[in-house]
């Protein structure tokens, strides 16, 4: 069985791609692809991490979890989920790192399931705009807290990553920039699923509306509806052309109020996640889904 790790990261996608992957359960179950609801498994998962790190897995840990999410034996593929896989908003940075417990983490997930092949999705986020949104969810009132006292240019996704292929070769890493999501919205959902970029999924331009104004969704949906069988790369241009003439420049926009940082910080924290994710598209084992 192939079971998909999907770790966030936080201040994604917000839950939209499990909930997106969930409306297409039905119709992905005769695959053999199974996504069962999250309320079934982080819990579960999470204790059996926790449990792990302390103790040892109990050797019934893949069983307990195949029962729970209703998942049997002659399932192809697992659809899992959760930005808190690899710990909560406050443990998302330390050290100068992201998510330093991510190998652990999923090193753990790993002994859990280890007759199957697990592979790792997870969607990054410039720190510029990241750091700050992580703040909410956290004891902190300050990136400068949240950051104890680290400086934000030595973060690195790349460096989170080559952790995770150093100590689990064996795991195929897929990313991608949470910035581009909308214009590749499908892809992501069917590598995800594992199926092919001709399989209809519903939702998969959920995202447009969001950054597009009402009459190019409209005329969007028109010229979609009017042309099936698009390939993916197809589908990307179409909705590049609709977004150059009708997006919505104020919902694009991003506005940052982070009072320890100048606009040339912000810049360069730009300029180097731009730099970080072209080393990651480098990397073997893993996979960018771009536009």
């Amino acid at each position: 069985m192939q079971v998909v790790i999907h770790a966030g990261a936080h201040m994604t996608d917000e839950d939209r791609l499990i909930a997106c992957l969930r409306d297409n359960a039905e119709a992905l179950a005769p695959r053999g692809i199974h996504v069962p609801e999250p309320e079934t498994y982080r819990r579960l998962l999470r204790d059996l991490m926790h449990t792990a790190q302390k103790t040892a897995l109990p050797d019934n840990a893949r069983d307990t979890v195949m029962a729970a999410t209703g998942t049997t034996e002659g399932t192809a593929r697992l659809v899992l989920d959760n930005h808190g896989f690899f710990g909560t908003p406050r443990m998302s940075v330390g050290g100068a790192r992201f998510y330093p417990a991510a190998e652990t983490r999923l090193a753990c997930l790993n002994a859990i399931f280890a007759p199957d092949r697990i592979g790792l999705f997870i969607g990054l986020r410039n720190p510029a705009t990241l750091l700050p949104a992580l703040l909410p969810d956290t004891p902190f009132s300050t990136v400068t807290e949240l950051l104890r006292g680290d400086d934000p240019v030595h973060l690195r996704w790349s460096e989170m990553i080559m952790r995770i292929r150093t100590t689990l070769p064996d795991i195929p890493v897929t990313v991608w920039c949470n910035e581009d999501t909308p214009l590749i919205w499908s892809q992501i959902l069917h590598a995800m699923a594992g199926v092919e970029d001709s399989v209809p999924l519903a939702g998969e331009f959920a995202l447009l509306p969001e950054i597009m104004t009402p009459a190019g969704h409209q005329r969007f949906t028109a010229y979609i509806q009017g042309r099936p069988g698009l390939t993916e790369a197809q589908k990307a241009r179409v909705v590049a052309a609709f977004l150059d003439k009708f997006a919505d420049e104020a919902a694009i926009e991003e506005e940052l109020d982070v009072p320890e940082w100048d606009a040339d910080m912000i810049a360069t924290l730009s300029a180097l996640y731009d730099a970080d994710v072209a080393e990651i598209a480098q990397m073997d084992g893993v996979r960018l889904i771009h536009p």
